[in-house]
């Protein structure tokens, strides 16, 4: 594998990325947060390095079987005779889709939405919120990842290159800013943007069921789950019930799951 797609480079373009858009949320922010603004992200930070963790943890398996399914020429992208190009835009659509069914069953579910709800529980979205995420829901999202490898032939370095560019995107919409709206009309046409995604963190119920999509909007739209209004003026993140603080600290978020909280 290219050194430019090693565990080590994904690492660094996470690290970096985050880093630049820490900045840019300091410097043009959608809201105004309260002060203390790094004490406040450290249970996001500690989540984070768990998440990356985790992965590394179970990138063996996912590995294993993108290499199986390559090898014996399993899956269904094995029936045709696709240029490489195809071969990388097909997979990546293909882990997106089922990205995409992942995260809504983590919310149609009562025990998927016990382990997302860590990461809607966060009241003040922001870059450190991309990877609030509790290692079961990690676990979760890596079995999607291998079943659609499994069920597609996806070539190990396409999975990747999907990482990459989720973890990057994944950031980007979770930045406490915005797009100007001409440009967002216009890449929300085929992309997730910021300002699309945050309707997904929204209080109320019917803004969070909907907006699912990782990389692609077109999910979405194609599953009728879509929602285009954004009004930044009306808008509040988090969960009701979950704002105290002794609520947000990593002890009890990694405990979330297992109470019988509404």
């Amino acid at each position: 594998m290219s050194p430019l797609l090693s565990d080590q480079s994904r690492l660094l373009a996470l690290l970096i990325g985050a880093a630049v858009l820490w900045c840019v949320e300091s410097l043009m922010p959608l809201y105004g947060y309260e002060k203390h603004r790094f004490h406040r992200a450290l249970p996001n930070i500690a989540l984070t390095v768990l998440l990356v963790a985790t992965n590394l943890a179970l990138s063996v398996v996912t590995v294993s079987v993108a290499n199986f399914a390559n090898s014996k020429r399993l899956g269904l992208f094995f029936l045709f005779s696709l240029p490489s190009w195809l071969t990388t835009l097909f997979g990546i659509m293909a882990l997106d889709l089922f990205t995409y069914f992942a995260h809504v069953l983590m919310h149609k579910t009562s025990l998927g939405w016990r382990f997302h709800r860590v990461h809607h529980s966060d009241k003040e979205v922001n870059v450190t919120t991309a990877f609030r995420q509790h290692p079961g829901e990690t676990i979760w999202r890596i079995l999607w990842y291998v079943l659609a490898i499994a069920t597609f032939g996806i070539p190990p370095w396409v999975v990747v290159v999907y990482l990459v560019v989720s973890t990057l995107n994944a950031q980007l919409e979770h930045t406490d800013t915005r797009l100007f709206a001409l440009l967002d009309r216009v890449l929300r046409l085929l992309l997730v943007t910021p300002n699309m995604h945050k309707v997904h963190h929204s209080r109320e119920q019917i803004e969070t069921d909907s907006n699912y999509s990782n990389i692609f909007s077109i999910w979405d739209r194609m599953f009728g789950t879509y929602t285009a209004t954004v009004d930044f003026k009306r808008r509040r993140y988090g969960l009701d019930g979950f704002d105290d603080r002794k609520k947000q600290t990593l002890p009890a978020l990694l405990k979330l799951p297992f109470v019988n909280e509404t």
